[in-house]
């Protein structure tokens, strides 16, 4: 591990499309590296980091390896694992419970797009992801997929085999997605689970919120919201989920552009709308994932975009921006913009968000080494992660 840059001051501003005041939230980033070297072939992808809380908290990081050669061919997951919040990192450490499983036809399922987040009511580090299916290294987009889990076993220091959740036989659910997806656990111990979905045949995914509950062994599903639909190209995927002072917040991946919807109860939502700046000017965040960090004095959206000198980056997914959120108009405040990890050719698009302590924030994100030939910008699958420390 190593430090390699140590920057930011930010603050809010009053948006001129606000009813209100946004406070200012001033913070710094810290951005470390949790292993870095490329040598052709496989790359670490979809790192992402869950707690497990102590004196100094225990941090889980999940994360897999990508086949080159392939489209979003990936192998079992593995961990690294800090005792002392990234001064050093063990790993990668193999995970036999979230391995490839093999079919007797020779067809294979991975457990993929994996976020692991501590939930306090039953005290355990659950992660969620889905299945994917392969022939070879092909996948198969016509067969289902589910969304599924696993509970980190702290004493064994390993995951546990990962396991479905089981969906009411609804025509909707044929394929459905809980990848990359942020959660949002309520005090009872009910968990809002967002995912896309769609039936047999359908040309379009559309996406929901799954009420689901945990005994600190099983996740299962309990009830769904409404669905909330752009019919257009793919239609919505890769929703995530987080609540500001009291109301729950919603973004969605789009093939041209982020979308945000609102919920009072979690389930709920109003009309996605398309993320923009409170300048008026679309977010510019399209094809790809963006995701919350929620602090008891502001909203914020960690996201890429165009438009930052990165036209030769894989649909514009590097730099990793992150900015202020005001949450009544839903704009993106354009001055609190910042860069959290730089770009150097590769992609940036799939990270995840990690509440370490209410004074500490961590993004995860490696370097996507696809397209062949983006290491010639400088990029070498560095695991970066950025520590965004809350200032009082």
């Amino acid at each position: 591990m190593s430090r390699i840059l140590i920057v930011i001051i930010a603050s809010s501003f009053l948006a001129v499309t606000s009813s209100f005041a946004v406070e200012n939230v001033d913070y710094e980033i810290e951005l470390t590296t949790v292993t870095s070297g490329y040598e052709g072939g496989m790359c670490w992808v979809h790192p992402r980091a869950g707690i497990i809380p102590n004196e100094t908290p225990t941090v889980v990081l999940t994360t897999q390896e990508l086949f080159i050669g392939g489209s979003d061919f990936y192998l079992g997951l593995h961990t690294f694992r800090t005792d002392d919040l990234g001064e050093s990192w063990k790993g990668p450490i193999p995970e036999p419970g979230l391995a490839r499983v093999v079919h007797p036809g020779g067809t294979e399922t991975v457990a993929a797009d994996f976020t692991p987040q501590w939930h306090e009511k039953m005290q355990t580090l659950l992660g969620t992801g889905h299945t994917i299916n392969y022939d070879k290294i092909h996948i198969l987009r016509d067969q289902p997929i589910h969304p599924v889990y696993s509970v980190y076993d702290s004493e064994k220091m390993k995951w546990k085999d990962w396991r479905i959740v089981h969906l009411p036989d609804n025509p909707m659910f044929f394929r459905t997605g809980a990848g990359c997806s942020q959660r949002v656990d309520l005090p009872n111990g009910d968990i809002l689970l967002p995912v896309y979905h769609k039936g047999e045949g359908e040309k379009f995914t559309a996406a929901t919120v799954l009420k689901c509950g945990f005994d600190g062994e099983k996740l299962v599903y309990k009830a769904h919201g409404n669905t909330l639909r752009q019919d257009t190209i793919r239609g919505f995927a890769e929703p995530s989920l987080t609540q500001f002072q009291g109301r729950y917040y919603l973004t969605i991946r789009h093939n041209e552009r982020g979308y945000v919807a609102t919920s009072e109860d979690g389930l709920r939502y109003t009309d996605p709308l398309p993320w923009h700046f409170n300048t008026g000017e679309e977010l510019g965040s399209y094809n790809t994932q963006q995701h919350w960090i929620s602090t008891k004095d502001g909203l914020f959206l960690v996201y890429t975009r165009s438009g930052a000198d990165n036209d030769h980056v894989f649909r514009h997914r590097a730099p990793l921006f992150m900015a202020q959120v005001d949450p009544d108009s839903l704009c993106v405040l354009r001055d609190t913009e910042k860069v959290l990890v730089p770009e150097r050719g590769a992609r940036l698009g799939n990270f995840g968000i990690t509440q370490v302590s209410e004074d500490e924030t961590w993004v995860t994100v490696a370097e996507w080494m696809q397209p062949i030939g983006v290491e010639k910008h400088g990029s070498d699958n560095t695991i970066y992660v950025a520590k965004i420390k809350w200032i009082p």
